[in-house]
């Protein structure tokens, strides 16, 4: 019997080749939809699973979506699964024009157009941040005169991801600088910054995030992921952890407010991460919802801590199968992204950790006489390594000594180069 064809939404990054390599060893052929340029940055691994590919320009939804659908039919493609945050509504609506599992296309854009997000937060009663879309220098005045707003405030692009283009203000001084910040983050696939900018309330508290799989509407939660995050304007993330136990009230009112935002994001086939402020009266506030498996190697801790394998779990959502999500184990893992302290050029790099025992992935990113940005988003991380084992504290203080270990040097870029820019994924070691 001939297995349905696996398509990957862009296959870029380690999650998407971790789920290639599933799909493969299942005896799927895999197929990926990329663009021109995005395929050069494929590396031979992955290129030696494709059965195939089909080249888009993703910037033009509605004409991808002809041409990926139309490869799709050909090759006889019976799952669709996207990693990339900014595909996830092209993916929902690639699986209803082909008629395999996927999430609700009509509602799909609240998964990554945040204002849309907000507007489906409120209306299907998701505890969330109040939120107000700007569109001019009036209306930024409007927002942060609203009580409803106040400070500090947060202000963000519409369909940013990874932190770009986020800033924490505590007073209207700095309200401009972090519009205009806003509007010039640029998406993967975008041609241009969005004028249009949110303003939201700032919600106090710890943050969480919870990663969970729905099936035909069901979901489970498989796991609630503590984050550490730098404070200041620019909230970056430097580490993730799971899996954390809340108290049981907590946790109920966590999920429940997820499981809202899960239904209003029209999450039906997919996992999903939604992040989440704790407050110190056991409130939650849901931030935002992805219809995506988390990135930063959320999976890879999943996968090590619980012994769950979300990439076949997510092959069999696709597949219409029904996914093995119960634990069997029963361990902690925690992830530490390596940062630089200032923008410039890499010169030299010691004490990054390998793999071995407890240390089972180790990413640099970084080349080496490539340009480096000082952390103020995600994506200007220079690597990663995720450290594991059955104490929660054992794990935490391995992880911070080999942290403490990575020695990097930075030297100022030449005046010249312009706006500092980080190395091309081409040039990044795997």
């Amino acid at each position: 019997m001939t297995l349905p064809g696996v398509l990957l939404l862009d296959g870029a990054g380690p999650e998407a080749g971790l789920l290639a390599a599933a799909a493969a060893a299942r005896g799927h052929q895999v197929h990926a939809a990329t663009t021109a340029a995005g395929y050069a940055d494929y590396g031979p691994e992955l290129k030696g699973l494709l059965a195939g590919r089909v080249v888009t320009d993703f910037a033009r939804p509605d004409r991808a979506l002809d041409e990926i659908a139309s490869y799709a039919r050909r090759r006889g493609v019976g799952a669709v699964l996207t990693v990339n945050e900014y595909l996830t509504e092209l993916a929902a609506r690639l699986c209803a024009e082909l008629g395999v599992p996927g999430n609700d296309p009509g509602r799909a854009r609240a998964a990554r157009d945040k204002a849309a997000m907000a507007e489906a937060f409120a209306a299907a009663g998701v505890r969330a941040p109040y939120t107000v879309l700007v569109r001019d220098k009036a209306g930024l005045r409007s927002a942060l005169a609203d009580p409803r707003v106040g400070f500090p405030c947060v202000i963000k692009p519409l369909s940013g991801a990874g932190s770009a283009g986020v800033t924490v203000v505590s007073g209207s001084a700095g309200a401009a600088a972090a519009a205009d910040a806003a509007r010039a983050a640029v998406g993967m696939y975008d041609v241009g910054g969005n004028p249009r900018v949110l303003v939201q309330a700032y919600a106090a508290g710890t943050e969480y995030s919870v990663e969970s799989l729905t099936q035909d509407g069901a979901t489970t939660h498989l796991a609630v992921t503590r984050k550490q995050v730098t404070g200041g304007p620019k909230r970056v993330e430097t580490g993730h952890s799971l899996p954390v136990s809340l108290p049981p009230a907590v946790e109920a009112a966590v999920y429940q407010e997820v499981e809202a935002a899960i239904r209003a994001a029209g999450i039906r086939h997919s996992a999903s991460h939604t992040e989440v402020i704790v407050g110190g009266d056991g409130r939650c506030a849901v931030i935002e919802i992805g219809a995506r498996l988390a990135a930063g190697q959320i999976g890879v801790l999943i996968q090590h801590a619980l012994g769950i394998d979300v990439w076949a779990a997510l092959l069999d959502v696709a597949l219409a199968r029904p996914a093995a999500l119960d634990p069997t184990a029963c361990g902690y893992a925690t992830v530490r992204f390596v940062t630089s302290p200032r923008a410039g050029r890499l010169t030299s790099l010691c004490g990054f950790p390998k793999t071995g025992p407890g240390v089972p992935f180790v990413r640099w990113r970084a080349a080496i006489g490539g340009t480096v940005d000082e952390p103020g988003a995600n994506g200007h991380r220079l690597g990663s390594f995720v450290v594991t084992g059955p104490d929660a504290a054992e794990v935490e203080g391995r992880a911070d000594a080999l942290l403490r270990r990575v020695r990097i040097r930075v030297e100022p870029a030449p005046e010249n180069t312009g706006q500092v820019r980080p190395a091309r994924t081409s040039a990044i070691a795997p």
